[in-house]
């Protein structure tokens, strides 16, 4: 079955995370893999906080505040090494099968979409260098919302923009708890489970389960 609509999650889903301290691992030294894991982590926590606050600060200044403390978490990082881990947070390496599932799924008439916590500018960076551009119809980000996810609005900027009921929508997410909110939202939600963690949020399951986006494009 294809749905009209596609909708993705960018960090974790289509963008490894983690591909920014791997190319400066030398730089950040034997905490890399511990320093790269309390990033993303804190990132995360400070959406949910500050959302929860109604203090809204955009994506790519709570980034900068997760690395450092991070960095403090694991010894510290140089002016040098913390410049280069934020630079190349703007250009995030995609996954290998994002471009093909992306084109495969284009082929077939649909709209692809990134709807993500990211700034646009941070988003424009990312696509543009993944090289993804030509296969994408549009980032939608959440600044236009004031509030991250999965706060409902967030998914309502979809609906709003394409006119589309929820469940004409197919939603990806390597992130169970976005998977949840999608859900919860009406959408077809698929979990991109990459790293093959547990299942939580029973309340709000997926309609699917995948290990990879390659998957999709044969659903």
């Amino acid at each position: 079955m294809t749905f009209p609509l596609y909708v993705f999650d960018a960090y974790g889903t289509l963008f490894d995370v983690h591909s920014a301290v791997a190319r400066h691992r030398a730089l950040v030294g034997a905490e890399a893999d511990r320093l790269s894991e309390l990033w993303r982590t804190k990132q995360l926590e400070y959406t949910w906080t500050r959302s929860l606050m109604g203090a809204h600060r955009d994506f790519a200044a709570l980034t900068e505040e997760a690395l450092d403390f991070a960095a403090a978490r694991c010894g510290g990082v140089s002016p040098n090494a913390r410049e280069k881990l934020l630079s190349a947070y703007q250009t995030l390496d995609a996954f290998p099968d994002v471009a093909p599932t992306l084109q495969a799924l284009k082929d077939r008439g649909a709209r692809l979409v990134i709807l993500s916590n990211g700034t646009p500018a941070m988003l424009e960076s990312a696509v543009r260098s993944a090289r993804l551009g030509d296969l994408l119809d549009e980032s939608l980000s959440v600044e236009s919302v004031g509030a991250f996810k999965t706060d409902p609005r967030v998914y309502e900027l979809v609906e709003r923009k394409y006119g589309l009921k929820p469940d004409k929508v197919s939603f990806q997410s390597s992130n169970r708890w976005d998977v949840a909110g999608a859900a919860r939202f009406g959408f077809r939600a698929v979990w991109i489970n990459r790293s093959s963690a547990p299942d939580e949020y029973h309340e709000f399951r997926p309609a699917a389960v995948l290990n990879g986006l390659a998957a999709l494009a044969a659903m």
